[in-house]
């Protein structure tokens, strides 16, 4: 098989959605239409001296699945082309990306900062992983720029931030933080899951690094797990060694199918976030919603920023139900077409209880902080008719105003 990419142009001449589809393609001597996969552990040599050299020049072919393979260089040459990135580095999953950009950046003595609004994985990472190998820890209020400021006045070497957050919706500003960082002498790390690379890109804004766990819309079927780091040749040449001999990288068989996915991102994400506006607004208006959390709607707190920031409001909702817990399980329970999930970016439509599931190790002031109530609903809207949500979300509202 060829080592170079067979695109039909140079990538630098394809638009983004081509890019999706015919970035990083590399076909074998069969000539194959759909990417092949190759699952494969190993690769063979044609004499000793040719094994030597494929050591000797690490880097120049395919010597072990878990340092490089054909299908999953397809999938991060791909991603890199379409967010204009040198590198990309392929993951098992999205925490082990965000471990990777993180932690491999870090050493003893150094400093991380971040805001307290993280997903639960993210936060251990930050606050309880990092202080273990003698890494500092400052948190801040993302939306607070004088407390950035304030945080970002002394040394540091990480930024890591995610905008909007989840599952509050908070919007940073990414290019005020990532001036301030690198005036610090820190790289700035950005999770942009939620607002996916089709509707941010935190790269234009002075982001160095940019994590995904592709398990969610760069999949966007609930097929497989995988994560992705995006970054410069420096960045990679920090990190790539941590991936390479601690063994969290991404199987052939989930690159291929995140491959698949890709062909169809833009497509998704865009019908996605038009029904997630239209639901949003309709969550406003029903007397058993408390608040709305949507960065497209006018209403949350960092509109003017996050339409500044992004294409579109995004695929996700969070409101918080009157009535608290109780109410906020009513509602679950009445739901038939919207699943009960604590997965997102799916083609499905999920919900999520993050009180009780993905941050229920918090505690109750935690929560608070960073604006978690017991009423408080997450919402991945999906490929459905946005009526038919309608009426689902509608059947249980009104359980839960029981």
């Amino acid at each position: 098989m060829g080592q170079t990419p067979d695109n039909p142009s140079s990538p630098a001449t394809l638009r983004p959605r081509t890019q999706l589809v015919h970035g990083g393609t590399r076909r074998s001597g069969f000539e194959e239409t759909s990417e092949a996969l190759f699952l494969t552990s190993g690769f063979i040599y044609g004499s000793a001296e040719e094994a030597e050299a494929a050591f000797v020049n690490d880097g120049s072919r395919f010597v072990y699945s878990r340092f490089r393979n054909p299908t999953v260089a397809m999938l991060e040459e791909r991603l890199a082309g379409y967010e204009g990135f040198a590198r990309c580095i392929a993951t098992a999953s999205g925490m082990a990306a965000v471990n990777l950009a993180v932690m491999g950046l870090l050493k003893a003595g150094d400093r991380v900062v971040a805001p307290h609004a993280l997903f639960g994985s993210c936060l251990y990472i930050i606050k309880d992983l990092a202080p273990r190998y003698g890494i500092q820890c400052t948190l801040v209020e993302g939306t607070d720029l004088k407390q950035w400021e304030e945080a970002l006045s002394t040394p540091a070497t990480v930024v890591f931030l995610e905008s909007p957050s989840n599952p509050t919706m908070q919007v940073v500003d990414v290019a005020a933080v990532a001036d301030l960082a690198h005036k610090a002498g820190a790289r700035v790390v950005v999770d942009n899951v939620f607002a996916t690379p089709v509707l941010q890109r935190p790269k234009d804004m002075g982001a160095d690094v940019v994590v995904y766990s592709a398990t969610k819309h760069i999949d966007g079927q609930g097929r497989c797990l995988g994560g992705a780091v995006l970054c410069d040749d420096e960045v990679a040449a920090l990190i790539s060694p941590v991936l390479r001999h601690t063994g969290p990288s991404m199987s052939p068989f989930n690159a291929w199918v995140l491959l698949k996915g890709l062909e169809t991102l833009e497509l998704r994400v865009n019908a996605q976030a038009a029904s997630a506006l239209a639901l949003a607004q309709f969550l406003e208006s029903h007397p058993a919603v408390e608040t709305v959390l949507y960065p497209g709607l006018p209403s949350h707190p960092q509109h003017e920023l996050a339409m500044r920031q992004m294409k579109a409001g995004g695929t996700l909702v969070t409101f918080d139900v009157k009535g608290g817990k109780a109410a906020a399980f009513r509602l679950l329970n009445a739901l038939k077409i919207i699943k009960i999930s604590n997965n997102l970016g799916d083609a499905k439509s999920l919900i999520t209880h993050n009180a009780t599931t993905t941050h229920q190790r918090l505690t109750d002031e935690e929560k608070a902080k960073v604006g978690i109530s017991p009423g408080t609903l997450r919402f991945s809207v999906g490929l459905e008719d946005a009526d038919d949500l309608r009426d689902d979300l509608a059947a249980g509202l009104a359980a839960a105003a029981g």
